[in-house]
């Protein structure tokens, strides 16, 4: 990937290297007042709800549009040399009356990487509007796309998809979502422009009057409006400089996105303090129960406890936090002792009891799920047929003792720091379960992971990692800042859960609590996008741009496959699309047989797999004959869920394999065919 925004040479719209030109020498004349007449066009007489706090620009709710500058302050000790800035009255609020605590908010230095990007148009026909939906991205970087996205840092329009939300009953809540189709990068500022816009009946939508203010250059009676107008300007300048007129706006407003230090540096932080701490050793543990033998395939399974540093306080146990040090970063506080439990196959043995060392990969488990699941059906063959150790601990902040917790958060967000603590503890807790499996004095040297012969059964020159569902989400983050192992399959995963939640038949349990929690349906969204920005800590979507090949410090580039399945009623593959942009993944084709999706180009801006075998990150799409997922913010609920398709398959297992290897490669088990697995 290279450091511009769009790395793909599929993307329509490349950089114009004129416009650093144009756009200083627009804000040149601008600067210079060398206009022939007053800057000011007229007079208008606006009383905008508490504009000190609010953004008048949508007037439908206080931090309407979302995300926005205007909910930023200027703070030169940043990365960005912004600050969140959100005032509590005008957060959103609970059945209780209880508005959201935006202290931990105000610790970013932007916004989300992956913004739900949210206005209020009301009546908005989106395809006459020519805001194109999920299924046409490359229409968005049109001349004439109804709605632009700019990388004022780059001058390169983001390709993105628009929709109306369709998870609320009342239309005077159904606000407009414009998402990226890429992750926007660490620490740009970004404008978003909506022109031409067109009513259900045909008509023009016109703009509201606190835009025409700027738009027109209306001078009004608001002095906190006034004060932005310098900020204003500049979006316009910045958006005719790319083509974009001042005069077809509906509105135009910019953001900030979070820097990667602000996002990362908290995880890194505790990762390589805990590692120092540890030094050459290995982690401490102890085995509490070997079960021998399993069945046909596994020999063995072994569970037991391993010692972490901890971050948190209170022991680490749900509903607590990180620990502050003077530094503002994580502070250690003590151990945590995690749980382990590892499936050892019969093929890490030889037929006299000897043993045959197989290769150790790190597994995880799935939603709100325990460490249990390492000796899943499809698991158990994995291992066996290829030779696989896996070990799995849980992750703490999704696990099985965390849905108290989550209940908590749903009915009120204010808590949602204690979620991400707990999920940035749990990568550690995961990375101190792969050092433990490859270090000399580690599982290896307990007579529990070694044959009749005494030798271990893991071969330890090599560590992998491989997960499924939420442990796919999850592997993302943990592959980012991981150091042991370079290599990682993600199966049926996604990030960024803003875009994902509503998209997923999971969702409908969580969705009975948080529902009634915020009862007024346009702050749901809302909550949603607040919920990401603190999310980003502790999931893929906050690491995506440094899973690859542009490592945090102090990490190895990693290689990922992602095994996607096809009308996923979980996992939505819109967001595994998303994933593979970011990361610079590339993707099989033909993706999907003909007619299967009504996708205009299926995977667009995803590279296609030039050759087999491959030796970068790729995305494979397996079809079991499920539903096309719809075109909105909605589940696929028709027929059978296919989430569990692609592991159950041993042609998807015997790929895995062979890029879980010391010579990885991404091979073709589809023969130069769409890729098709049974229903499991």
């Amino acid at each position: 990937m290279t450091d511009g925004l769009i790395p793909f040479n599929v993307f329509s719209m490349q950089k114009n290297a004129s416009y650093p030109l144009v756009l200083g020498l627009a804000l040149g004349l601008a600067a210079c007042g060398t206009t022939s007449t007053p800057f000011f066009a007229g007079e208008i007489t606006l009383a905008p709800e508490a504009p000190e706090r609010c953004d008048p620009l949508d007037p439908r709710h206080c931090l309407l549009p979302f995300p926005s500058d205007t909910f930023t302050v200027e703070d030169e000790a940043s990365v960005t040399g912004r600050r969140v800035a959100f005032a509590r009255a005008s957060m959103i609020t609970n059945a209780r009356g209880v508005q959201v605590d935006p202290s931990e908010w105000n610790r970013n230095d932007g916004f989300s990487p992956g913004a739900q990007i949210a206005t209020f148009v009301p009546d908005l026909d989106v395809a006459a509007s020519r805001i194109p939906s999920v299924a046409d991205i490359g229409a968005s970087l049109a001349p004439d796309a109804g709605a632009v996205i700019l990388d004022t840092e780059s001058g390169e329009r983001v390709p993105y998809w628009g929709e109306i939300d369709a998870s609320v009953a009342d239309v005077a809540n159904t606000v407009l979502y414009v998402r990226p189709a890429i992750n926007l990068r660490h620490g740009h500022r970004y404008i978003v422009a909506l022109r031409n816009l067109v009513h259900g009946d045909g008509s023009s939508v016109t703009a509201g009057d606190a835009f025409r203010a700027y738009r027109d250059r209306l001078h009004t009676n608001v002095p906190e409006m006034e004060a932005r107008r310098d900020r204003y300007e500049r979006v316009f300048t910045e958006l005719e400089a790319a083509g974009v007129g001042r005069a077809d706006l509906f509105l135009a407003w910019d953001f900030t996105v979070a820097s990667s230090a602000n996002l990362t540096e908290r995880l890194v932080h505790i990762r390589d303090d805990a590692f120092d701490r540890l030094g050459s050793a290995a982690p401490g543990f102890e085995v509490t129960q070997v079960e021998d033998p399993l069945d046909e395939r596994v020999l063995r399974r072994v569970s037991g406890t391993f010692e972490v540093p901890l971050y948190m306080t209170g022991g680490g146990v749900p509903g607590q936090s990180f620990a502050w040090g003077s530094n503002g970063l994580p502070a250690y506080t003590g151990t945590y002792s995690a749980a382990f439990r590892c499936i050892v196959p019969r093929s890490a043995f030889a037929a006299d009891g000897s043993a045959a060392p197989a290769r150790p990969a790190v597994y995880g488990h799935g939603l709100l799920g325990s460490e249990g699941e390492v000796s899943a059906g499809n698991v158990r063959s994995m291992a066996n047929e290829h030779g696989f150790v896996f070990c799995a601990t849980r992750w703490i902040g999704m696990a099985e003792e965390d849905v108290g917790n989550a209940v908590a958060i749903l009915q009120d967000i204010s808590k949602m720091d204690t979620n991400v603590d707990r999920l940035q503890q749990g990568v550690l807790n995961t990375l101190f379960l792969g050092r433990l499996m490859i270090h000399a004095d580690g599982l290896g040297s307990h007579p529990a992971f070694q044959g009749t012969d005494g030798r271990s059964v893991i071969d330890r020159r090599e560590l992998y990692y491989d997960g499924n569902s939420q442990d796919g989400i999850m592997g993302g983050i943990a592959t980012a800042v991981a150091i042991d192992w370079t290599k990682a399959v993600l199966g049926v995963p996604a990030m960024n859960y803003s875009l994902l939640l509503q998209r997923s038949v999971d969702w409908d349990t969580y969705r009975s609590i948080y529902d009634p929690s915020y009862p007024n349906e346009i702050e749901r969204g809302i909550g949603l996008s607040l919920l990401q920005m603190q999310w980003d800590r502790g999931e893929a979507n906050g690491y995506a741009w440094h899973m690859t090949d542009d490592p945090l410090p102090g990490t190895p580039a990693h290689r990922v496959l992602m095994h996607v399945a096809f009308g996923d009623h979980q996992v939505a593959p819109a967001a595994a699309d998303v994933q593979a942009r970011t990361i610079g993944a590339s993707v099989h084709t033909p993706v999907v047989t003909p007619g299967r999706l009504a996708d205009r180009e299926p995977a667009w801006g995803i590279e296609p797999i030039p050759s087999y075998p491959f030796d970068g990150s790729a995305i494979i799409v397996w079809d079991s004959g499920a539903a096309a997922p719809p075109l909105t913010n909605m589940p696929p609920r028709e027929g059978e869920d296919p989430h569990g398709d692609p592991r159950s398959y041993v042609e998807a297992r015997r790929q895995k394999a062979a890029f879980l290897a010391p010579e990885s490669r991404v091979i073709d088990v589809c023969g130069n065919a769409p890729c098709t697995a049974p229903p499991s």
